[in-house]
């Protein structure tokens, strides 16, 4: 699920989006998007990205692994293709991000350098500049392990970032933990359901133990150490929750073979269990990540 949860954005070709994008993409970022920050930390403090790491992000959404890289004093660029909307919040965030802070003294210490920050709309070539180093990191932070052929398309953007990478740079890819592990499965089933009501949750596959591993020896990337990593999805009241949920995309299909109010109705039953006395929503996740070198 971008993503934290993202897995299709609604695109801007073919028939007319029956969502509000803009606030669709607010939804992602103030709501969503905020649920896998303790994958992104634990990834970027393994790596210990900092301001020698050039980091290209897959799949970058409002770019808030960005954000936080860049923070830590890395170079980011992100690349997306499914929504222009989220790369104009990516680039708001980044903007600010990418100007130098002051140095106390006006001197700037030896051997550091200008953060640079980009947000690119297009493939994951869109992203080469000949003039600048190779990549020293690239993350896929968009969990597969929830759909079918979900590690397909992952494999088929690795395609197009590895060679804009150097030689041992690093490749984070991750993934859904084991289902019943993660609370949030049984909500997303709902999707699946909607959309095809014939064949059920047929578009909904459990996460694999060697996911991951598949996909980075299909890309030709060496595997170098993973982690798993608890990211409990928390929101304010069940409206919140299904706002989020909402924004990933993955209800479109549903919303589209059904209509947005019977959607809203079912999502909210499912949201219900995870409904604590308070009014908030809880659902605990776990979800995995693969370090891969470039050979």
């Amino acid at each position: 699920m971008t993503p934290t949860l993202v897995r299709q954005h609604s695109s801007h070709t073919g028939t007319p989006s029956p969502v509000d994008l803009r606030a669709r993409a607010r939804d992602w970022s103030e709501i969503q998007e905020r649920m896998l920050v303790p994958l992104y930390e634990a990834v970027f403090e393994r790596l210990d990205v900092g301001g020698g790491t050039r980091m290209l992000g897959l799949g970058c959404g409002s770019g808030l692994a960005l954000l936080m890289a860049a923070s830590r004093g890395a170079s980011v660029t992100g690349v997306d293709t499914r929504s222009p909307e989220l790369l104009d919040l990516a680039r708001q965030r980044l903007l600010p991000a990418a100007a130098e802070a002051p140095e106390p003294a006006g001197v700037r210490p030896a051997g550091a350098r200008a953060q640079v920050a980009r947000v690119v709309e297009g493939p994951p070539g869109a992203a080469a500049d000949p003039s600048a180093p190779a990549y020293t990191l690239v993350t896929a932070f968009e969990p597969i392990g929830c759909l079918a052929g979900d590690a397909e398309g992952l494999r088929e953007l690795l395609a197009g970032a590895t060679p804009l990478a150097g030689r041992g740079a690093a490749v984070v890819l991750a993934g859904w933990g084991p289902p019943e592990r993660c609370a949030t499965a049984s909500v997303l089933k709902v999707a699946t359901k909607l959309a095809d009501p014939l064949r059920g949750a047929g578009g909904w596959r459990p996460a694999l133990r060697d996911d991951l591993e598949e996909v980075a020896q299909r890309a030709g990337l060496r595997p170098d150490g993973s982690g798993r990593v608890a990211c409990p999805f928390g929101y304010a009241d069940v409206a919140s929750a299904a706002r989020g949920l909402l924004s990933t995309g993955l209800f479109d299909a549903a919303i589209a073979a059904t209509d947005p109010e019977q959607v809203d109705k079912e999502l909210a039953e499912a949201l219900h269990p995870h409904r604590r006395a308070d009014g908030t929503v809880w659902m605990p996740n776990v979800f995995r990540y693969l370090i891969a070198r470039v050979p």
